[in-house]
């Protein structure tokens, strides 16, 4: 396997390296992994500028050809590919595999859009005059994605940059190199343009930084913290180039007093700890309804308690472990703040010891929050999640909507007059009846609201929005001969 970057159709071996190891055993050092100086990412620009040319004048069939190769690479590759995922991120291997075969699905069918990018055509006022309406692509594409899916998130904004005809520059994220790498090589032994893709990993106050501050970017796709995300929008500004983010997120699910108790603990338990908490989509403020609170609280406690805990790569692990030690630390500084806040720790929040020497910690729950509480208003990204009790539906949006989030949120009722006055009044861009928050299908649109998102929404035909600038052509008919 390669360990460098990819620019200009070569790869490059780095102005320095840095250290990649496994979260689960942390005795395993799975390589050295380059890091891009300024020199090289602005070889990479410039190449990713000239390819852009290219690609797009080869029409849609060719970039058709090219995405539905990666994307059947990928998913035949899931189990290999989800294997480094789970070696390099932590997450268990069936959610590794899962992953690379989503990612997958995201190349084949953004391969289908390279064919159906379609425009239209218009009656002018003006008589004698024809109106053309098409998309083009916006030119060279930054893309700066996360770990915590780092083939998936990046799949799902490389796919769509290159079916309307853009190229890239991607700057993964530093804790998952071995993950850019592998889906970089299946990119690179396709029939395209050299500098069309290019992978330029490095620190983020120097390469990311750079990268977004540059004139020939004409379009920055990010997915991260709400911090990093604002530094974006304020340099992309002086260039005026085109922002989408994805950043945080504090997503309330609402258990009300009839729902499937059952299914309740289930859905709630797999979104609150699924990917051991470090997705933006976690559940991590469930909302439950009075008269049924001590009797879903008992259960979710069992159901935690139960989860198994270990090594991503052993059979009939449930949680791996924290994507690392920083990680590891703010996840338990989270849980002192909580104590300190005055909720009730039920169960887990210590960190775990296994046969390896991991960042395993065990799944938490607090009781007896309240809104105000920092646990309840700023993203963790941990497996920890906070109960609220409410005394009525009414009290529960409203505590649910008391957020500077707003990107998925769930609903536990058998009421289809509440499941309806929910997903009218939730002030989401995802929301779920009587499904876990985590969970989207790679063919609609995903985003959120408040400091959730800016930008036009990613993935299915939505992803036309960002990818592409309109032009309208206006058509002097002239007189038959």
């Amino acid at each position: 396997m390669q360990t460098g970057l990819y620019i200009d159709g070569r790869w490059d071996s780095g102005v320095s390296q840095l250290e990649n190891r496994n979260p689960s055993d942390v005795s395993d050092l799975i390589g050295l992994y380059a890091q891009a100086g300024a020199d090289q990412l602005d070889a990479a620009l410039h190449a990713a500028k000239r390819a852009q040319v290219a690609w797009w004048a080869a029409g849609i069939q060719k970039r058709h050809d090219v995405l539905m190769a990666i994307g059947t690479e990928l998913m035949a590759r899931a189990a290999e590919i989800g294997r480094i995922i789970a070696r390099e991120e932590g997450k268990p291997l069936a959610e590794g595999k899962g992953e690379v075969y989503r990612a997958g699905q995201f190349f084949t069918y953004f391969a289908g859009e390279c064919l159906r990018n379609q425009g239209d055509l218009a009656e002018s006022v003006r008589p004698g005059v024809e109106i053309d309406v098409r998309r083009e692509p916006v030119g060279v594409v930054a893309i700066i994605s996360p770990w915590n899916f780092p083939v998936a998130t990046p799949a799902w904004k490389i796919a769509p940059a290159l079916a309307f005809g853009n190229s890239v520059v991607w700057k993964p994220a530093n804790l998952t190199p071995a993950s850019a790498v592998a889906l970089t090589e299946i990119i690179a032994k396709q029939d395209i343009p050299a500098g069309l893709f290019n992978l330029v990993a490095g620190p983020g106050r120097d390469v990311g930084q750079r990268l977004v501050e540059s004139r020939d970017v004409a379009a920055i796709s990010f997915t991260g913290s709400v911090p990093v995300g604002r530094g974006i929008a304020a340099s992309a500004i002086q260039n005026m180039t085109k922002v989408q983010m994805e950043m945080g997120s504090k997503n309330p699910m609402v258990i009300m007093d009839d729902a499937d108790l059952d299914l309740a603990v289930a859905n709630a338990c797999g979104a609150a700890f699924g990917g051991t908490g470090q997705k933006c989509t976690a559940a991590s403020r469930l909302i439950v309804h009075a008269s049924i609170h001590d009797a879903f609280v008992d259960k979710l406690v069992t159901a935690a308690e139960a989860l198994k805990v270990g090594h991503a790569l052993e059979d009939g692990t449930q949680l791996g472990p924290v994507v690392s030690g920083d990680q590891l630390k703010q996840n338990l500084d989270y849980i002192g703040i909580g104590k300190s806040e005055g909720a009730e720790l039920l169960t887990g929040g210590e960190r775990l010891e296994r046969g390896t020497e991991g960042y395993y910690m065990a799944p938490a729950i607090f009781s007896g929050t309240t809104n105000d509480m920092r646990i309840n208003r700023e993203e963790m990204f941990a497996p920890i999640t906070c109960v609220m009790k409410a005394d009525s539906y009414d009290e529960a949006l409203a505590i649910a909507n008391d957020s500077a989030f707003g990107l998925t949120a769930g609903i536990m009722t058998r009421s289809l007059a509440r499941a309806s006055h929910f997903r009218a009044n939730m002030h989401a861009g995802c929301v779920m009846v009587n499904l876990p928050t985590a969970g989207t299908d790679y063919h609609v649109p995903f985003g959120g609201r408040g400091a959730s998102s800016y930008g036009p929404r990613e993935q299915g035909t939505y992803a036309a929005e960002f990818y592409t600038s309109v032009k309208t052509a206006y058509v002097a008919a002239g007189e038959p001969t």
